[in-house]
């Protein structure tokens, strides 16, 4: 997808560039933060074609609803499943997993994360490129 077609597709600001815990270029809008009444961050994150985040868990789990482009989502040990808008990905608490772009598109999913989060190692190129 291209920036026009990209900025075109999103409701909500591209936010700012993240770079821990990510390969290639990721952006990331908080849209909620207030810790009151659900203590729920809500991200709008952004990846560029290839682009993916370390492998990690939440302590509590996280939901994903997918707004626009081509993703993957990965538990360990399992096959990868692939992602497009109007998805939504219920990740249970302490579940090892990473999130993505496909090589050839945007990917742009909100990311509901109450508790914390801990990161982990990059997902393997080889891994990655296999999908």
């Amino acid at each position: 997808m291209a920036n026009e077609q990209l900025s075109n597709s999103t409701i909500f600001p591209l936010g700012q560039k993240v770079e821990a815990n990510f390969i290639g270029d990721a952006y990331l809008q908080m849209i909620y933060t207030d810790a009151t009444p659900l203590n729920a961050p809500i991200g709008n994150v952004t990846f560029a074609p290839g682009a993916r985040n370390n492998w990690h868990f939440h302590k509590i789990g996280q939901v994903l609803l997918v707004t626009g482009g081509e993703g993957w989502y990965q538990e360990e040990g399992k096959p990868a499943q692939f992602l497009q808008s109007g998805d939504v990905v219920n990740i249970p608490a302490n579940v090892k997993h990473w999130h993505g772009a496909t090589k050839d598109s945007w990917f742009v999913h909100l990311a509901i994360s109450p508790g914390e989060t801990e990161w982990l190692e990059p997902v393997d190129g080889e891994l990655y490129n296999q999908l």
